[in-house]
């Protein structure tokens, strides 16, 4: 089991009650659904990751099963599911994407090439999705509903779909075959997500488009601290946790941990460790964690302990013990993409 202790914070024994957690919540089909019984293949695809590293290798591979068996023909995946059956069927192209993320860790950590040549068509299928829905000027459409492409584009999605695409092209050479359609669309989105704000919808309320530039290594840096720099005190409320948005007081432990990560793609393990330190009070006596805290009325909201909040906390902490997930989320051995030629603003700025 590659977790290991943290001291003074979380030991390896705790981390592995909460992927104990997080199994506890899988269906038989292999779903790996929120607390209201939903699955979303993102959330889904992070629990996934969380479950391998706590060592529950075949519970991983019925997640990715369920990948595989829930795929639409061409490649996507719908917002929401109850098990096998579409609840909601819009299209969400950064739902699609995070397969390929999830199948790096697989063979990071597993070193099993045979499931990953059997998943490589589902990452394929998906990432030539996504690259299909760049806009001209390499940011992302964020979504396709009743069959017509929301021509509209999210900092955060676009962050994590870089992300994304720097594993798929990865996968892509572990395979044999090259996507360079891919380290194209790659180049053109970092590009995007770290020069052209205008090209996304305002969404600057939410703390997630504030530090998902770094976290999905579009910025990074000196660049990256400056940023993280910028809006620090607006989002981060001291000896609580890192609030989901601006105006509210409502510290999130999955923000809370990704805010971490992000430090650490950075090398600032101190403020990381503060902040995983201080949201411990979301921690529950089975290893779950409850989603948020409304912190000036000390009331947990929602109601609810999250299997993908669990995870992103079991992501962070193994991050910040040098952990394999440092490595991924650093994007060590991940390829970067190719730049041909910067889009000019006009281009940039077409999606909106």
């Amino acid at each position: 089991m590659p977790l290991r202790d943290l001291p003074g914070l979380l030991t390896a024994a705790q981390l592995d009650q909460t992927v104990a957690a997080i199994a506890a919540a899988q269906q038989p089909c292999g779903s790996l659904p929120w607390p209201d019984g939903h699955t979303d293949a993102w959330d889904h695809v992070e629990c996934a990751m969380a479950l391998l590293l706590g060592g529950r290798q075949e519970q991983a591979r019925a997640g990715y099963r369920w990948l595989q068996d829930t795929q639409a023909p061409d490649g996507t995946w719908a917002t929401s599911y109850d098990q096998t059956t579409v609840l909601d069927p819009m299209v969400d192209t950064n739902q699609v994407a995070y397969v390929a993320v999830g199948v790096w860790q697989w063979w990071d950590l597993t070193g099993d090439r045979p499931f990953v040549h059997e998943l490589w068509p589902t990452v394929r299928k998906a990432l030539d999705h996504v690259v299909g829905m760049q806009s001209p000027g390499g940011a992302v459409w964020w979504a396709r509903e009743d069959g017509v492409v929301r021509r509209e584009c999210l900092l955060t999605g676009s962050s994590s779909m870089y992300q994304s695409l720097r594993a798929g092209i990865a996968l892509a050479e572990l395979v044999g075959e090259p996507q360079p359609e891919w380290e194209l669309a790659a180049g053109q989105l970092q590009h995007a997500v770290a020069h052209h704000p205008e090209a996304f919808l305002d969404k600057s309320r939410f703390s997630m488009d504030w530090y998902y530039p770094v976290l999905g290594g579009c910025v990074r840096g000196d660049a990256g601290l400056a940023l993280l720099a910028s809006r620090w005190d607006e989002f981060v409320v001291q000896d609580v946790g890192c609030r989901c948005v601006s105006d509210r007081p409502w510290v999130t432990g999955a923000e809370t941990a990704e805010l971490a990560l992000s430090l650490l793609c950075l090398g600032d393990d101190a403020r990381a460790r503060t902040l995983l330190t201080n949201v411990q009070h979301l921690r529950e006596d089975d290893g779950s964690y409850w989603t948020g805290l409304v912190f000036d009325e000390g009331v947990r909201w929602p109601g609810e302990r999250s299997s993908w909040t669990s995870a992103a906390m079991v992501l962070a902490a193994d991050a910040l013990s040098g952990g394999p997930s440092l490595r991924l989320f650093r994007g060590d051995d991940l390829p970067t993409g190719v730049l041909l030629e910067a889009c000019d603003q006009d281009a940039c700025t077409a999606a909106v």
